[in-house]
């Protein structure tokens, strides 16, 4: 794979290939956090009919943001072999930039996993909540590098995306 330590191994799978749950039944409590970020890239006239309020939809950065916050405490419906858990907190945001708008998400519980998937879940689906209020406007939109930008708590403690990767296209 060559993106993480050599000794780390996909703990999702059982030693014959087969998918598992992870066991964390044997784990510690511990406090849990995770950040996410993620761009929706958009025209200028689109970010000007937002601002204009020309769209039938209502508020559509709100609605968004509320649709990040439902689909974190979904997660593990949403990803199959995902722990549910307890989340205490979950905020997203969504900023307005030159070419969109960048949506970000922290995630926090009290628990024996992390909280990265529920941190990245909830950025993909407020753009995907932007994308669908939008784009009777601009049907060109791009939603692009979403991303874990920290994580604290566990076995693994603290990791901070260092330096942004540019990975090669498929």
């Amino acid at each position: 794979m060559g993106h993480g330590k050599t000794s780390e191994r996909l703990n999702h799978l059982s030693p014959n290939g087969r998918a598992k749950m992870v066991d964390t039944s044997e784990k510690d409590n511990t406090r849990r956090e995770a950040v996410a970020a993620g761009q929706l890239c958009v025209s200028p006239a689109t970010i000007a009919a937002i601002h204009e309020g020309q769209h039938s939809k209502g508020n559509v950065l709100e609605t968004a943001r509320l649709a990040g916050i439902m689909a974190a405490k979904k997660t593990a419906q949403l990803i199959p072999l995902c722990h549910p858990l307890m989340l205490d907190h979950v905020d997203v945001n969504i900023r307005e930039e030159d070419t969109g708008f960048t949506v970000e998400a922290v995630v926090r519980c009290t628990g024996k996993t992390g909280v990265e998937m529920e941190a990245l879940t909830a950025v993909s689906v407020a753009a995907l909540t932007l994308y669908d209020m939008i784009k009777g406007v601009d049907k060109a939109m791009v939603l692009e590098n979403v991303r874990l930008l920290s994580k604290d708590g566990g076995r693994s403690g603290r990791y901070v995306l260092e330096k942004e990767k540019k990975w090669k296209k498929l």
